[in-house]
This record gives C-alpha cells, sequence and structure tokens, in this order.
C-alpha cells in the first residue's frame, strides 16, 4: 500500500461503523467533525486530487470488468445527496456510472417483494452504480410510518418480527451480491437538526433554490427523534464485515463531500482493478495492424508519433 492510499484508509476509519457495535447517532458520530482539516480551501484541493484518484480507478474499473461497485446514499432531507453525487463523481467517465432515485413504490413494484424495484437498477460489471436513497428506506421512513406497510400486501402474520427478519434479509442480499463481485459502499450524511433547519430557510429565501422545498419536508421533520432512531438500529444492525456503513459528517457540505470521496476512493483501492493484458496472438496481430498504419503514413509525416513515449 502507497502512503497515499494508507493516507485514504487512516482519513476514513473515524467514520466507519464497527461491525456488530451498537450504535447511537447523538452519542458516536458528531455532524460537525472536520478532524485535521481546518480549512475549505484545503479541503477542495484534497477533493480535486480524490475527484483525479477516482477517474484513475474508474477507468481501470470498466476495463477490467469484473467487478461493479453500489454506492448506496442515505440521509434526511436537505443532507446534501446530491451534491455529493455531482461533486465526488465531476470528473468520472458517464459512460461507467449510473444514478438511481427511488421515489414512491409504484402498484406494480408493490405487486413484488420489498427488494425487487432495488435489483433491478444493480450496476453491471464494470460500472458504478448510485443510489441516491436505497432499499433501506424500507427499514427507516417504513419504520418511522409503519401505516406504509398497509400498501406492501404482506401476508397475514407477517409483521411479527419484522424489522429484525428485514435487515437478516438485507444483509444476506448485499453478501450475495459482494460475493458476486458487486462491492457495496454506504453512506449516511449525518446532518444535525439546525444545519437541517438553515437549508431549509435557505431553500425558501433564494428563489433560485425554491424548486428544492417541499412541504412534506417540513412534516418529516416533525419525526426527527424517530428518524434517528432508526438511523441508529440501521447502523447498529446491518453494517457488515463485507458492507460496512460509513457515517458522513455533512453539516459542511465541502467536508462531507471529501470524505464520501475518500470512501468511495478506498473501496477502488481495494478492489485493485487492472487493465487487462493482451495475450501473445493478440500481440503479434496488433503488430501486424500496427505495420499496415505506418505505411499508410503520408510523406513528411512521423510514421508512429507515439513510438517514442
Amino acid at each position: 500500500m502507497t502512503s497515499r492510499e494508507q493516507q485514504i484508509a487512516d482519513f476514513i476509519e473515524p467514520f466507519r461503523v464497527e461491525p456488530g457495535s451498537k450504535v447511537k447517532l447523538a452519542r458516536d458520530f458528531a455532524p460537525d467533525f472536520k478532524g485535521t482539516i481546518r480549512s475549505k480551501k484545503r479541503g477542495r484541493k484534497m477533493l480535486d486530487r480524490g475527484v483525479d484518484l477516482l477517474a484513475e480507478y474508474q477507468s481501470r474499473l470498466y476495463a477490467q470488468h469484473t467487478h461493479g461497485v453500489l454506492v448506496v446514499l442515505q440521509a434526511l432531507d436537505a443532507g446534501g445527496k446530491d451534491g455529493t453525487i455531482r461533486h465526488v463523481m465531476t470528473g468520472v467517465n458517464p459512460q461507467g456510472v449510473s444514478v438511481h432515485g427511488f421515489k414512491v413504490p409504484s402498484s406494480e413494484e408493490l405487486d413484488h417483494d420489498y427488494l425487487w424495484r432495488y435489483g433491478l437498477h444493480l450496476p453491471a460489471r464494470g460500472e458504478i452504480g448510485i443510489f441516491n436513497r436505497s432499499h433501506y428506506e424500507e427499514v427507516l421512513v417504513v419504520r418511522v410510518h409503519p401505516e406504509l406497510l398497509d400498501r406492501q400486501k404482506l401476508p397475514a402474520g407477517s409483521r411479527q418480527g419484522l424489522w429484525k427478519r428485514r435487515y437478516r434479509e438485507i444483509n444476506e442480499w448485499e453478501r450475495t451480491l459482494s460475493d458476486n463481485g458487486i462491492k457495496i459502499v454506504k453512506l449516511f450524511l449525518n446532518l444535525s437538526k439546525e444545519e437541517q433547519r438553515i437549508r431549509f430557510l435557505r431553500r425558501i429565501d433564494l428563489r433560485d433554490h425554491n424548486w428544492k422545498f417541499s412541504s412534506a419536508d417540513i412534516r418529516e421533520r416533525d419525526y426527527w427523534d424517530d428518524y434517528q432512531r432508526a438511523f441508529s438500529r440501521m447502523l447498529s444492525n446491518t453494517s457488515t464485515e463485507w458492507a460496512p456503513w460509513y457515517v458522513i459528517p455533512a453539516d459542511r457540505k465541502w467536508y462531507a463531500r471529501i470524505a464520501a470521496g475518500a470512501v468511495i476512493a478506498n473501496t477502488l483501492i481495494e478492489i485493485d482493478p487492472r487493465y487487462p493484458k493482451v495475450g501473445r496472438d493478440a500481440r503479434r496481430a496488433l503488430q501486424e495492424v500496427k505495420s499496415v498504419l505506418e505505411a499508410q503514413a503520408p510523406t513528411g509525416a512521423a510514421a508512429d508519433p507515439f513510438a517514442e513515449e
């Protein structure tokens, strides 16, 4: 491991939820944490370097075509999910990245098990897929609003032990994906209640941000404590060795983007994708084609301008 790779691994360690630990958000993770990065200016430079690193590894991932990466983003309203996606993934090839947001399930989706619609949008090998909200809504918003279960057409008696069962089912589903080469990166953007209030006011006061605001956001804010408990239980029960959670301090957007990018970069470093090597026969065929192309060079032009590189 290079010194740069070790620095990234050390940087993200405070955000990792140790599998098997019992999490209480208010006690264990500070939304305004920023470690040793004291200035936004320095943070921007780090983000730029991280974006370059992501672009390099994403190119290798796409070329190798054996692994995929699924980035799961969870947060309360105004937590910064869209901005994180936009800034962190800005330098990668769009051909190898897909983003999916999940709204209220359709009637067709409700006719299937609760994980069905998420499975339809998993990344292929060589791709990075991003879930802007995810299957974890099924143990978050549905837990805070259990009346939503009425639409899921569950068999009689199946609600007993429901949440414990869903935690187990999600862990097993993610284990299957991991065993088959789909690496899962789970990021919870941890926002304080006061910072959410400020961001809501910004959306109201700035006209070009009005479209971001919904009255439903304020209604959900009334359930703040319920969501904190639901998030704490989710983190405690679904942070595993094969798919650990990372709690990203989100009160400072610039810091959240650095931290999220570092976790994704560390995942790609661990996969360590490589460009495929060309076999002897294929290389011989390339040399034959190269000879043909060199012979077609116009007078005065280099036969192969890359020969000396």
